[in-house]
């Protein structure tokens, strides 16, 4: 007898929701925010070619001042240098990943890993407003705490005393990655 029956490939659609191989659907139609690994120094021209693809970006940027032998220019430097930032569902990825710059999405074990949504979202509502921040080296131990106020409210990092004053360092684990911003003291709790 002949087998007529077509197989399709994975991830299979039955009607509006996808099928992964591993059974969830969720990932796959649900936005989420991931980040995308770029090529050394693309990372506004990366975002820029996605957000004109309609596909919503966020690439954090911080002041620099640097300094040649004639003179000094104020320059807009990526936070997180190699990432940009993406809200997608992982079905419409290719949109991405066909970006000039863009090498993929980070994640173990050969699938994307989302960030918390609520950590991008923070970050985005406190470097929209008046806050600066800072690169800063990735810290994995420390005295943790949690923003009870102000722009970052509900982000979750690590105190570090400079000077007069402290810094809230937020640290990515996907990316390896941290930047600090100034805050105040009565603006964060120790989390327990």
């Amino acid at each position: 007898m002949l087998n007529t029956s077509i197989e399709k490939p994975f991830p299979a659609r039955v009607g509006e929701v996808e099928i992964s191989p591993t059974g969830g659907t969720q990932a796959y139609v649900q936005p989420r925010w991931y980040a995308a690994y770029t090529s050394a120094n693309h990372e506004k021209k990366a975002a820029a070619e996605i957000s004109r693809r309609g596909v919503e970006s966020f690439l954090p940027l911080y002041r620099a001042i640097r300094r040649w032998s004639d003179r000094r220019v104020k320059l807009e430097m990526p936070l997180f240098p190699g990432y940009v930032f993406v809200h997608l569902a992982l079905r419409e990825r290719l949109r991405v990943l066909q970006v000039p710059g863009v090498a993929k999405l980070v994640g173990f074990g050969g699938s994307p890993a989302a960030l918390p949504d609520e950590q991008v979202e923070a970050l985005r509502a406190g470097l929209s407003g008046q806050l600066h921040a800072k690169p800063h080296p990735f810290l994995a131990a420390g005295h943790r705490v949690r923003v009870k106020s102000g722009p970052l409210q509900g982000l979750e990092g690590f105190v570090v005393r400079r000077k007069n004053g402290l810094r809230l360092v937020i640290a990515l684990d996907l990316i390896q990655r941290a930047a600090a911003v100034e805050i105040d003291e009565a603006d964060v709790e120790p989390i327990r």
